[in-house]
C-alpha cells in the first residue's frame, strides 16, 4: 500500500481537483433530486408529469449522482491512500462519518426513486421538502471541516 501512495504522490493534486468536481456533481444531483420528488409526490400517480418525473430521477440518479457518488468515494480513498496520517486527524474523522452519512442519505433517494417508479409512495410533497435540506446541511458542514479543520 506504501508503494502506491508513493506512485500516486506526485498525482495528489490531480486526485484532489477531479475529487471536488466529484463531489460538486454529487452534491448538485443530491441536491436537485429531493426537489423532483416533491413535485413528482404533487403529481397523480400514471400521469404523464409522473411519467416524466420518473424519466428524469432515473436518469439524475444513474447518470450523474451514482457515478459522481463512487468516483467520490474512489479519488477520497486514493487521496488518505496517499495521506493515511489524515486518519488520526479528528476533523477526518467527524468528516468520514459525515460522507457514510451522506452514503446513507444517497441509498434513501434511491429508495424511494424506485418507490416513485412503482408508483408506491407514500410520502408527502412537505416530507421531500424537508429531506431536501439535509444533504446542504451534511456539505456545509463537511467543508468546514474539510477546509478550516477546526480540530
Amino acid at each position: 500500500m506504501a508503494f502506491l501512495g508513493d506512485f500516486l504522490a506526485g498525482y495528489y493534486l490531480w486526485i484532489k481537483a477531479l475529487h471536488i468536481i466529484s463531489v460538486i456533481f454529487w452534491i448538485a444531483g443530491m441536491a436537485y433530486l429531493p426537489r423532483l420528488f416533491v413535485y413528482h409526490a404533487e403529481s397523480e400517480p400514471g400521469s404523464d408529469k409522473s411519467e416524466t418525473f420518473k424519466v428524469m430521477e432515473r436518469r439524475l440518479l444513474r447518470g450523474i449522482v451514482n457515478p459522481s457518488m463512487v468516483a467520490a468515494f474512489i479519488l477520497g480513498g486514493l487521496m488518505l491512500a496517499i495521506n493515511p496520517a489524515l486518519f488520526s486527524d479528528h476533523w477526518m474523522q467527524v468528516k468520514l462519518v459525515l460522507v457514510l452519512a451522506m452514503g446513507g442519505i444517497h441509498g434513501a433517494f434511491s429508495r424511494w426513486r424506485k418507490e416513485f417508479e412503482r408508483d408506491e409512495n407514500r410520502r408527502p410533497a412537505r416530507f421531500y421538502r424537508i429531506v431536501n435540506e439535509v444533504p446542504l446541511v451534511l456539505v456545509i458542514v463537511i467543508v468546514l471541516l474539510a477546509v478550516p479543520k477546526p480540530f
